[in-house]
């Protein structure tokens, strides 16, 4: 009897993320397809307000939080959570 192997990013499909810098002019995406390839896996994102705008990015980059935020943020949010992270680099 073989072990399931568990599956990597079980809660990727469907999920929302925000660029913190303008990717393809927009900041607001969503995971609309996985593949996986061999140890990889890739997410196709769509942008939220252009649906012809798509591109597949391995999912590994999404736990970068310098790149990608999960959910959808205003940029006010993404603007405080920046200046959180510079004074705690400045306090040390």
């Amino acid at each position: 009897m073989s072990k399931k192997q568990k599956l990597k990013f079980p809660y990727l499909l469907g999920s929302k993320w925000t660029a913190t810098q303008k990717a393809w002019g927009w900041r607001h995406f969503q995971v609309i397809n996985r593949k996986n390839q061999g140890k990889w896996v890739f997410a196709e994102m769509i942008a939220s307000c252009d649906l012809k705008t798509r591109f597949w990015i391995n999912a590994h980059q999404l736990k970068d939080g310098s790149l990608w935020q999960p959910g959808w943020q205003t940029l006010q949010e993404i603007n405080q959570l920046e200046e959180e992270e510079n004074s705690f680099i400045f306090d040390k």
